[in-house]
Formats: structure tokens, sequence, C-alpha cells
């Protein structure tokens, strides 16, 4: 995942489902190459249940070989996993992590840890002190909505506030995340550099993907 202020392009991101587990990801990797396929896609932020660093790491490779060869980077988050996901990373051959409500000292030792510059992302901020703490620790990107691992949506007009928000004064990226459909064509209009797209919406099939980037489309025009 890069920046895009050097190219006026809003990319999509993909988020698997919370707590995503090994007998999930059978039917999820053929939707997930053919959402790949349909649009602009330039990550997967995969969010997996705690398990042995051994089951991770294998279920990170399979979703990398996908992600890999469509182009995406894959960053990946284990909540209850955080000192070790670095690990995980790494041996599963991803291109960084995630953290979701990060302190701001974890995300300085991550960003410490993280070599070759592997990818630190983080999200489920929903404040502007917070938000402004997680850029100065060196974060690469800040995601700004999502489901929460219980299934609710926040509320989608206080996301598009602070995506908006956020992309007008910093220069660290942002996800702006869609949680519904719905969501997409106000979020396609924040500025930010990447428009994410929960599970629901791009497991339909590839023709939500492709309204995505069309709304996309639409906001630059």
């Amino acid at each position: 995942m890069t920046d895009t202020r050097t190219d006026p392009t809003t990319r999509l991101s993909l988020l698997t489902p919370h707590r995503l587990e090994a007998g999930q990801l059978d039917p999820l990797l053929p939707a997930l190459d053919a959402a790949c396929a349909a649009g602009d896609v330039a990550a997967l932020i995969l969010r997996l249940a705690p398990a042995d660093e051994r089951t991770l790491v294998g279920l990170v490779k399979r979703v990398a070989a996908v992600t890999q060869k469509r182009g995406a980077a894959l960053v990946v988050a284990c909540p209850g996993l955080q000192s070790d996901i670095v690990s995980v990373a790494a041996r599963g051959g991803a291109d960084g992590v995630h953290l979701d409500r990060p302190g701001a000292a974890l995300l300085r030792d991550l960003r410490e840890r993280l070599r070759d510059g592997r990818i630190l992302g983080a999200g489920g901020i929903e404040n502007r002190h917070g938000a402004m703490e997680a850029g100065e620790a060196g974060i690469d990107y800040l995601a700004f909505g999502g489901l929460y691992p219980d299934g609710a949506a926040p509320d989608p007009a206080g996301v598009l506030e602070r995506a908006a928000w956020w992309a007008e004064i910093f220069e660290t990226p942002c996800i702006a995340v869609a949680a519904a459909e719905a969501d997409i064509p106000g979020l396609a209009g924040t500025g930010a550099e990447f428009l994410g797209l929960e599970s629901a919406i791009w497991t339909a099939g590839p023709e939500a993907v492709e309204r995505a980037q069309a709304a996309l489309a639409g906001a630059a025009s």
C-alpha cells in the first residue's frame, strides 16, 4: 500500500470477516481472487482468530498466494496475538500487520520491529486525538470504519466525517471503510487514498466490486 497522494486514483482495500478460522478459508479464497480481478485492489486486511503460531502462519501463506498473484498487499490482524503478530506476518509472507484500537506505545514498538518496508496499519480509532497519536507513532495507514468484532457497524456519518477530515489534513494515507454497499458513494468522495470494502460486499460477487470501482471513477470525474 503506497501513498496515493502522488497518484489521484483512490484504490480499493478488502477486509475479511473478523476472527477468521481455517474452516472458513476454502470458500473465501475463490471470492477473494474474483474480487481482486474485478477492481483495482491495493490490499487485503486479513482478520484472523487467535490460534497457535504454526496454524496462523499456514493460513497467512494460503491467503498470500492469492493476493501476491493479484498484486495486492496482505496485512494481518489477530486480536489477542498483538505481541507476536510480526512473527506470524513475516513467516507467512505477508506484507505487514494491522492493529485495531492500539495504544501509541505498542505502535511505536511494532514500528521498530517491522523491517524491510513492512506495513504497519491501525484502525478502530473513533476520536481525533487517538487518530493523531497513531499517526505520530509512524503507521503507514489509518482505517476509519469497518464492522466491530460483534458484527455491529459504526455510524456511517461519523466514519465519513473522520475520513474526510483526515484525508484533507494529514499525509498518512487512510482507508475509508464501507460496512455496506450503500456507504460507498459517500465514502468515495472523501478524498481518502483507499476505499475499504467489508467482506459482505466483496464476497457477494465481482459485480459489487465493479460497482465500487465505478463509484470511485464517478467521484474522481
